[in-house]
């Protein structure tokens, strides 16, 4: 869609005389995403920003920038007539940070995000995943849908690992949690050193964990089936 005709949805119509918007913006298009929360008749207030991670904490530079590679992208926050943010949002500092997933999707977490912070009902346009309690709308809302874009291996979501100094020691409650973790991401089909590349462990460190997991390992160098 152009942006002519994106400004053109009547948003404004459908939605109520008070009410709030989270709109999501790539960096280099904020100018254009302000445009589009104006004609949709919501006034700038604040922005959330997605920070994208890699598994050890650190910021993920797959992205893509002419300038600068980009690891953020700006949820736009806009309010319609007159309404406060509910009383967990006093808390709730404007970041996401978690890894991404495939490309275009956005984090998972947003949904409880908006939820504890405004009231609803919910509506979620060019929807790509059915949310509970959510009105979706779009090409790839209805639920028969299978949403388009390809899974990429280690786009797949989820929780961060920490990042670890060459030779720490790790107690070991925290030991099998990293290692039960690891062994999902080698069982999935990554190979030993991509799961390294990854969280920036040594390959001797992924191995260790691996078989404190108990993992059935492949010969080196042979593909997961």
């Amino acid at each position: 869609m152009t942006l002519d005709s994106i400004k053109a949805l009547p948003v404004k119509d459908v939605t109520a005389k008070n009410a709030h918007l989270y709109l999501w913006v790539p960096n280099a298009l904020l100018p254009e995403g302000m445009q589009v929360l104006e004609a949709w008749g919501f006034r700038y207030v604040s922005n959330i920003v997605w920070a994208k991670r890699r598994k050890d904490g650190g910021p993920d530079g797959r992205g893509v920038g002419f300038y600068f590679r980009n690891v953020t992208e700006l949820l736009l926050f806009g309010v319609k007539g007159s309404m406060r943010t509910l009383a967990p949002a006093r808390s709730q500092v404007n970041m996401i940070e978690t890894r991404k997933r495939e490309h275009s999707r956005k984090p998972d977490e947003q949904y409880g995000l908006i939820e504890a912070c405004s009231p609803g009902p919910y509506l979620e346009m060019f929807s790509r995943h059915p949310q509970t309690g959510w009105m979706g709308w779009g090409d790839e809302s209805p639920e028969d849908v299978i949403p388009r874009g390809r899974v990429h291996k280690g786009y797949g979501g989820g929780g961060m690992l920490p990042l670890l100094r060459p030779n720490e020691h790790l107690v070991m409650t925290v030991a099998e949690a990293m290692s039960a973790r690891l062994r999902e991401l080698y069982d999935a089909g990554q190979s030993v050193r991509e799961i390294a590349d990854e969280t920036g462990y040594s390959i001797q460190r992924v191995r260790s964990l691996l078989s404190l997991a108990d993992t059935n390992m492949r010969s080196r160098g042979r593909k997961a089936a």
